[in-house]
């Protein structure tokens, strides 16, 4: 009787720990479906913002080119992506990811639309660790300063003239912060630099079928 109960609580024991990593496993599996789902939801929103649904026709999401800490300018610390919006096949914005390493509390992350024509669709900060009330302005959530890059070029103004009216540019910034918006703003227009030097690569793309449909 006793090897009797011994075996059945071993049994069940076993069942038990069955069930247990069972059930880990595929709470884990639902997580990390949920968390991509909601990745992607926050890249298209993102990307979305500086090229709404009417100006494009592809997905963005999935037509990609890489890009890494190689590409000049752009102060990449790891491979990204840079997503191109398309119109009847042909490439009219590529939103180029960039990194301004000089904010006041470290790297601020950026998404930046140039046009086909070298002018910015826009520029979106996706991510930063900015003093609350102060450099925290160049989220959009807090002000419209990033609105004001929209329409910019190298031309518009003259390179000269990129930076903050503090260092005699074109940009505001802040009232008691002038690091953070002089970091975005030599960003952008490195990056727009970096367009301009590779504009065969980003806008003279073959047209690829989207994996996901629109976005």
């Amino acid at each position: 009787m006793l090897g009797q109960s011994i075996t059945r609580n071993s049994v069940l024991l076993g069942l038990f720990a069955v069930c247990t990593t069972v059930l880990i496993v595929g709470t884990q599996l639902l997580t990390e479906d949920d968390i991509a789902r909601q990745v992607r939801m926050a890249e298209e929103k993102a990307l979305l913002e500086i090229v709404p649904r009417d100006r494009h026709d592809n997905s963005m999401l999935d037509d990609t080119l890489p890009v890494g800490p190689e590409a000049s300018g752009l102060g990449l610390r790891q491979d990204k992506q840079i997503h191109l919006a398309r119109r009847n096949g042909k490439v009219v914005t590529a939103i180029i990811p960039a990194v301004a390493p000089d904010g006041y509390t470290g790297d601020i992350d950026l998404i930046v639309g140039v046009n086909r024509d070298g002018s910015l669709a826009g520029v979106r900060v996706l991510a930063h660790r900015e003093t609350p009330g102060l450099g925290d302005k160049v989220d959009l959530r807090k002000s419209d300063w990033i609105l004001g890059f929209a329409g910019r070029s190298l031309q518009n103004p003259t390179v000269e003239r990129w930076a903050v009216r503090k260092d005699r540019g074109e940009f505001d910034q802040f009232t008691g912060a002038t690091i953070t918006p002089r970091a975005v703003v030599a960003a952008v227009l490195r990056t727009l630099q970096y367009a301009q030097a590779n504009r065969g690569a980003l806008f003279a793309q073959p047209e690829q079928q989207p994996a996901g449909g629109k976005s």
